[in-house]
């Protein structure tokens, strides 16, 4: 279940076109969840960002101002975006609570994504905390394969599909072929002022793309030098509804290590009327979504999820075991605007207690 303040950011990020999966922070994100990695698409061009009214350029920047209040322990947190160019955005957060250190926090963070390479900068008033990390996608540069790009307008009726607007020709017009798969490798760095200590990380991730005829897959690689951590990953998608993902941990100075391995399986809700047949307002979402999906996930615009609004999923059973026999299940689902979560922890190595936790989470939004 996404977080209320994860699902704004995304949609927000889709709004206003900026790509979440082309960073260094999101290097193992394609690795878990329902989600495929796209191809890289190139920065918007200029015209994108205009805005004409009565002769007049009045060009906006988008942005988020988003706040949350727990109580009753009284801790204000917020959040802060904005497209500052097509291609860097600002993002703030802050929390207030006076339970932490100088009554709160702050970061600040400035990503620059060119298509080809992307760049962090970041700062923390935890610490006094800097840092900067950065990615590299090996292939093709999405600015100079002269590849066509379809935009996509907003659709006018609420809940259909998105529907081709122009087509506009990308970099030097040189023929280019579609990938398959791609390598990114990526670093950071980062040093705190106040406890003058820092850290570094790098990570390399090897992904199939739609074009891919096989299974998709995801292979990932993480290693922190100074602590000696190393991890894996390996996610293939082995069906339209089914995931299967292993994660191995390793510490190079104390050989303790770690082996996890998980399952999704989705549940799509049923788009049939009382007489077993799709309904006519589901029929006509559904053919315009096929009409632009085959353009849509070549391009790397968007997935399929984009398209259908992500509407149709029921549901997902979640389930999760280690090497020392501790069982994870979690059943995630959704009822009208009422999302809930439930889930438990299993022991199977027996003793007083097979049965550690049994948790439940409900969100409400309207």
């Amino acid at each position: 279940m996404l977080d209320f303040m994860d699902y704004v950011q995304n949609a927000f990020y889709e709004a206003s076109h900026w790509n979440r999966n082309n960073s260094y922070g999101a290097l193992t994100a394609t690795a878990q969840g329902k989600q495929l990695l796209l191809p890289l698409r190139p920065p918007d061009p200029p015209w994108w960002w205009e805005i004409w009214h009565a002769g007049k350029r009045i060009d906006t920047r988008d942005a988020l101002l988003y706040g949350r209040l727990y109580l009753p322990r009284s801790t204000l947190e917020a959040l802060y975006l904005r497209r500052l160019s097509p291609t860097s955005l600002l993002k703030i957060n802050a929390v207030s609570d006076t339970r932490l250190p100088n009554g709160g926090s702050a970061l600040a963070l400035l990503a620059q994504d060119r298509g080809k390479w992307s760049a962090e900068y970041m700062y923390s008033t935890d610490s006094a905390l800097f840092g900067a990390r950065g990615l590299y996608n090996f292939g093709p540069d999405p600015r100079t394969t002269g590849e066509e790009e379809t935009v996509l307008a907003p659709a006018i009726e609420e809940g259909a599909a998105m529907v081709p607007r122009a087509t506009v020709a990308r970099g030097n017009g040189s023929e280019a072929k579609e990938q398959v798969s791609r390598c990114s490798a990526g670093a950071e760095v980062y040093y705190g002022l106040l406890n003058k200590s820092g850290g570094m990380s790098t990570g390399f991730r090897f992904a199939t793309l739609p074009a891919h005829t096989g299974f998709p897959y995801t292979m990932t690689l993480t290693l922190n030098p100074l602590m000696g951590n190393m991890s894996s990953s390996y996610s293939v998608r082995a069906g339209e509804l089914l995931n299967f993902s292993s994660r191995f941990d390793f510490n190079v100075y104390s050989y303790e290590s770690g082996v996890v391995m998980g399952m999704e399986l989705w549940r799509l809700r049923d788009l049939c009327g009382l007489d077993g047949m799709p309904s006519l307002e589901e029929e006509k979402r559904l053919a315009q979504a096929k009409r632009t999906i085959e353009i849509g996930r070549r391009k790397g615009l968007f997935d399929e999820e984009d398209i259908t609004g992500g509407n149709d999923v029921a549901g997902c059973l979640k389930a999760r075991i280690d090497q020392r026999g501790n069982v994870g299940l979690l059943w995630e689902g959704r009822v009208k605007e009422l999302v809930y979560s439930c889930g438990a922890s299993i022991d199977l190595r027996g003793g007083k207690d097979i049965v550690n936790g049994v948790g439940l989470e409900l969100q409400y939004s309207s």
